[in-house]
């Protein structure tokens, strides 16, 4: 159970901290330093959570990335399921928090996902398509037993999270995390939650997009090393 909970743990700080940036900082496109300031905080979130629960779940605090690590054979389908569980349930665990805080400060939103002005369907989708299949290709690559970073996987995820926030944002808001568009959607209500579909659908979709990727590049056969 332990690293189910700390699962559960590291994705409610995620939320509460990554979302609770976003809330504070009014994050709007056209201030570019709120932004900035959103995608530091999501990305010194992983980084942070990285080093604090890595060695006991691998800190994956992402049903996406979960996914990816089930695909390449790195965890049983157990844990594969327990995992996205106790990470849904940090993820409404922060966001009740950050209800909790908004609603008593004069503050709106728990920073729900949605898509932005003038971006269609299809194009959320596939902003969350490519973004999650860069994402956890990092993740993958740079845990790889054999050719990963070693102790700089931890920075190294957190700061291309924050690029893909930079990216992103524009578009969906940036998930690339179905447990952190669930909670707040439910929280938020309205467009968010109508069109969830999309933050969960399409991180996953990303995801497997990654493992394949990773299993053409990563691969250690005698075949592909030649």
């Amino acid at each position: 159970m332990k690293k189910y909970l700390a699962e559960m743990v590291g994705t409610m700080v995620l939320v509460l901290m990554g979302c609770g940036v976003a809330v504070s900082l009014g994050c709007n496109n056209g201030d570019p330093e709120t932004v900035i300031g959103t995608a530091i905080a999501f990305g010194l979130s992983v980084v942070a959570m990285a080093y604090t629960i890595g060695g006991v779940s691998g800190c994956h605090i992402n049903p996406a990335i979960t996914l990816g690590c089930f695909l390449t054979k790195r965890i049983s389908a157990k844990d594969c399921a327990m995992y996205m569980i106790f990470q849904v349930i940090g993820a409404f665990i922060g966001s009740a928090l950050l209800w909790l805080l908004t609603s008593n400060s004069g503050l709106e939103g728990t920073g729900a996902n949605d898509l932005q002005e003038g971006v269609s369907v299809v194009g959320g989708l596939l902003a969350e398509i490519i973004f999650t299949c860069v994402f956890v290709l990092v993740v993958l690559g740079t845990t790889d037993s054999k050719k990963g970073a070693g102790n700089f996987a931890g920075l190294a995820i957190g700061l291309s999270l924050v690029l893909v926030h930079l990216v992103c944002i524009r578009y969906t808001g940036t998930s690339v995390n179905p447990a952190r568009s669930i909670a707040p959607a439910v929280f938020q209500g309205g467009t968010a939650l109508s069109n969830l579909w999309i933050f969960i659908v399409g991180p996953f979709v990303g995801a497997i997009c990654a493992a394949g990727i990773w299993a053409c590049i990563g691969c250690d056969c005698e075949k592909c090393e030649k």
